[in-house]
């Protein structure tokens, strides 16, 4: 009797934890997982037409995106690549903290995430407000002195569309960090129920990756 009572101490929690819709925790977590790559593929298709508009262009104006690049701050470019790329690493001990239960260590990882975070925004605004003074902003003060403006206009309109977007994900992906870190803390993923830990992780290696592409192209079209 003492045996079945333990037995039922430990399996009322998970089973708690699991929704009405699923037999298990696992299959729960199998379709969390499945339901962020969906999302995750939808978002490769909307940043995919601003890839296939950008490859579109530079091939009808090799030489003018080249010269539009040279504008752009290859070492905040660089230094948020590395940023971005450390923060992965973090957020993937994050994962693995939850997964051994270890709280503070996921409290840390996770607000560790967020700093990374928060630290390439302020770098891409000094970027953003540089442009602005260098009246490179399309349509608001756009002011090329340079031969072909309207090419030069094209590449603008692609970065800002481009750096823009990931910034509105890097920004959604530090208020996730920052809730998630504020749930650990009260203790929600001690039962071992650490889906939400990995679904964040995948969208925020994801946003990395997409960084890791716009790097060359935005930063380094005009540098052979």
């Amino acid at each position: 009797m003492e045996a079945t009572a333990s037995l039922n101490e430990r399996t009322e929690p998970t089973q708690s934890l699991v929704a009405r819709q699923f037999d298990d925790l696992e299959q729960q977590r199998g379709a969390a997982e499945l339901g962020m790559w969906i999302f995750l593929a939808t978002e490769v298709l909307f940043f995919g037409g601003l890839f296939l508009a950008y490859t579109v262009f530079r091939s009808l104006y090799p030489r003018d995106f080249a010269a539009a690049s040279h504008h752009t701050i290859v070492l905040i470019g660089g230094m948020n690549t590395a940023i971005l790329l450390f923060s992965s690493t973090l957020m993937a001990l994050a994962v693995r903290a939850a997964e051994l239960r270890n709280q503070t260590t996921l409290i840390r990882l996770l607000l560790a995430t967020a700093f990374f975070g928060i630290v390439f925004m302020v770098l891409k605004g000094i970027e953003y407000y540089k442009d602005w003074t260098d009246h490179l902003v399309p349509v608001l003060n756009f002011d090329w002195h340079s031969p072909n403006p309207g090419p030069a206009q094209i590449f603008f309109w692609l970065y800002f569309a481009m750096t823009g977007l990931h910034a509105i994900h890097i920004t959604v992906g530090i208020f996730v960090m920052l809730t998630l870190a504020l749930m650990a803390r009260t203790g929600k993923f001690t039962t071992g129920n650490y889906t939400p830990i990995e679904i964040a992780g995948l969208y925020w290696h994801f946003v990395d990756i997409v960084w890791i592409f716009l790097f060359p192209l935005l930063y380094l079209a005009g540098h052979r």
